[in-house]
């Protein structure tokens, strides 16, 4: 059966992952689920967020995807489990994918309120490189402000700063990018990290790990990706995932609306 991959996030953050994906793999069959309904993800209980897990998953299985890929950090901190449950095919993520890509000693993690008060980062990194110094940092504030398209105000520029900090103060030596929203605020965090430090982005792992799944790369390094092979659907508002989706793109996508077969955790 030839692959197809679904992936899924709350907005337009899971769209760094499947740019990852596309330029590592080309042309990927893939379904791509913005569930802006009930963005943001990183503000929900845990329980919202299992049912919410439960139920995308079982929308992309009914598109018969043969792959799900977490492009979101939340549901794979709280319901990795409940969406390896009902997928019934392979699941890949985000956590143990930037566990991978470690090799410092003290590790800083940006993330939602939700992912960092899980503490799933820093079990993962202190399973897999034992004494590591793991600092989580939630940040509530940049996700709205990223789905707003807010790239750049002075709003962003001090609540970066404010989460930055603790992570300078405790001198981190890499920052992981615990949220796929993030990479699209990485100048603002380059301009507040020092020099030395390496951000960490769990998408170019995780494109890695489809490499056993889908099939090897067959694109060059530095090759432009296509859009054409990707269906892109959102849970609200179209026009506006469409316009706020087509600076990281390069061009503007064409969204479909969806519903998904409840109103579970509806704002």
């Amino acid at each position: 059966m030839k692959p197809r991959l679904g992936l899924f996030d709350s907005g337009v953050g899971g769209l760094t992952v499947l740019k990852r994906v596309l330029e590592r793999h080309g042309m990927v069959d893939s379904v791509y689920l913005g569930d802006t309904a009930r963005v943001p993800y990183g503000e929900r209980s845990r329980s919202e967020i299992r049912v919410i897990a439960k139920e995308v998953v079982q929308w992309l299985r009914d598109e018969q995807v043969t792959v799900v890929a977490m492009a979101c950090n939340t549901t794979n901190a709280l319901a990795r489990d409940v969406a390896e449950h009902v997928a019934g095919m392979p699941v890949v993520g985000l956590i143990q994918a930037a566990a991978d890509m470690l090799i410092e000693d003290r590790v800083g993690v940006l993330a939602t309120p939700a992912t960092a008060a899980s503490g799933a980062y820093r079990l993962q990194i202190e399973h897999d490189r034992p004494g590591t110094v793991v600092v989580e940092q939630g940040c509530p504030a940049f996700v709205p402000l990223i789905e707003a398209g807010h790239l750049s105000t002075d709003e962003l520029l001090r609540v970066a700063r404010e989460y930055v900090a603790p992570l300078v103060e405790a001198q981190v030596e890499a920052v992981v990018l615990g949220c796929t929203h993030y990479p699209l605020i990485e100048p603002i965090l380059r301009q507040l990290l020092p020099q030395h430090v390496r951000l960490v982005d769990p998408a170019i792992g995780l494109a890695r790990q489809l490499d056993a799944l889908i099939g090897t790369p067959l694109v060059p390094l530095g090759t432009s990706f296509s859009l054409t092979s990707t269906r892109f659907c959102v849970t609200a508002e179209p026009e506006g995932f469409a316009t706020r989706a087509t600076p990281w793109l390069g061009e503007r996508p064409e969204v479909e609306l969806v519903s998904l077969r409840s109103p579970a955790c509806a704002s």
